[in-house]
């Protein structure tokens, strides 16, 4: 029994590195919010196809996917070369092998520049809920749409 004791108040003292390293690790998520990488756009094929959240996908809707970022998350993406901005909604998943940061909906490409390249080199960032509400709100503004709260 002493032996026990003894050794449960040996390991007692590395169960709060263990706790420590455990917020380490959310810290790093936390600063993981910004990531470079390449993004795509979808194929005009995927037209009408349910999502991951189960969303009819519309290549007209300022959405995107995703294997590395929450669905359901919004997101503010920067394309490298050229400072042009779009938010979107990632409600979908890409396939398991696909190595690109996010694969955007048409009109987020186009509004990115990059529809004729095919590919660009992105920054995205996770931004608050409201944030990019707004965001998508604004974009489809200028595109002249009207959207349904249900859209956001």
């Amino acid at each position: 029994m002493r032996l026990m004791l003894l050794f449960a108040l040996l390991l007692l003292p590395f169960s709060k590195i263990n706790a420590q390293e455990s917020s380490l690790d959310k810290l790093d998520k936390v600063i993981t919010k910004v990531r470079n990488g390449i993004a795509s756009y979808y194929h005009d094929k995927f037209e009408g196809r349910l999502t991951a959240t189960g969303d009819v996908f519309d290549n007209d809707k300022f959405t995107a996917a995703s294997n590395k970022l929450k669905l359901g998350s919004y997101v503010k993406v920067t394309n490298l070369s050229n400072g042009e901005v779009v938010y979107v909604k990632i409600n979908d998943r890409m396939a398991a092998d696909n190595k690109r940061l996010i694969d955007l909906a048409s009109i987020a490409a186009k509004k990115l520049d990059f529809k004729n390249k095919g590919v660009a080199k992105v920054k995205v960032v996770v931004v608050p809920e409201d944030e990019g509400k707004i965001g998508i709100l604004a974009q489809n503004n200028l595109k002249g749409a009207t959207m349904a709260k249900s859209e956001l």
